[in-house]
C-alpha cells in the first residue's frame, strides 16, 4: 500500500535530517509518496509568511507529516511555526515515550514512562509584550477546557497503552507535574482538572 505523506524539509539542518529519515523509511520498505511543502525562513522569504496555507492543506489532506526543524525569525513579529501548527491543527498533546533499551548504556534501569505535555496553552499562548525598557512580559494562560482535554487524553492514553506492572509492589501510576507551591492559581486549576478526570 502506498502512503502519501507531507514533507516539510525545514531550515538549517532540516533538509539533511529529513532526508536521512526518508532513507531510513525507504530501507524499512515503506512505500511513500512525498508531498513536499515549505515552511519557515525559506517560506517567509518566498511567500511572505513562514506558514503558507498550502502547508496546512497538505497536512489535513494527507493526515501525516514529517517535519524538519524550522526557523522562527527573532524579533520579527512572527510566531513560531511549531506553535502555529499546533494551534491550527489542534495538536494539543505532546506525547514523549521514555524507556531504557537493552544494550545501551544507561544511568537508570527499567525506565518506562510517557510524558504528556499540553502543547497550546501556558507560555505557548504567545501572549507577550515589552512593558518597559529592558522588561518583557509573557502571560501564562491555562484554561479549564484545555486542562480537562489534556487530562482526559493522559488518562485515556494510560488506559489504552497500560502495561502490566513489573516486580513486586510496582504499579502503573499517572502523575501530574506542576508548580502549585509557586503558581497557585494556574496550577490549582490544572490540579483540579486532573483530579476530577481521575475520579471519572
Amino acid at each position: 500500500m502506498k502512503y502519501r505523506i507531507t514533507l516539510i524539509p525545514g531550515d538549517g539542518i532540516g533538509p539533511e535530517v529529513t532526508s536521512a529519515a526518508q532513507r531510513v523509511l525507504e530501507a524499512a520498505g515503506a512505500d511513500i509518496e512525498w508531498e513536499v511543502v515549505e515552511a519557515g525562513a525559506q517560506a517567509l522569504e518566498k511567500y511572505g509568511t513562514p506558514l503558507p496555507e498550502e502547508v496546512l492543506e497538505s497536512i489535513k489532506r494527507n493526515k501525516v507529516a514529517l517535519k524538519g526543524p524550522v526557523a522562527t525569525p527573532i524579533g520579527g513579529g512572527f510566531s513560531s511555526v511549531n506553535v502555529a501548527l499546533r494551534k491550527k491543527l489542534n495538536l494539543y498533546a505532546n506525547v514523549r515515550p521514555v524507556s531504557s533499551k537493552y544494550g545501551i548504556s544507561k544511568r537508570y534501569l527499567d525506565v518506562d514512562m510517557v510524558i504528556v505535555r499540553e502543547n497550546t496553552e501556558d507560555v505557548y499562548s504567545g501572549l507577550e509584550q515589552d512593558i518597559a525598557p529592558g522588561v518583557a512580559q509573557t502571560l501564562k494562560i491555562i484554561t479549564k477546557v484545555a486542562s480537562d482535554r489534556i487530562a482526559r487524553f493522559a488518562f485515556e492514553y494510560a488506559r489504552k497503552h497500560g502495561k502490566k506492572a513489573r516486580g513486586k509492589g510496582k504499579e502503573n501510576t499517572l502523575a501530574l507535574v506542576g508548580k502549585t507551591n509557586v503558581l497557585t492559581f494556574v496550577y490549582d486549576l490544572w490540579e483540579r482538572a486532573f483530579n476530577e478526570m481521575g475520579e471519572k
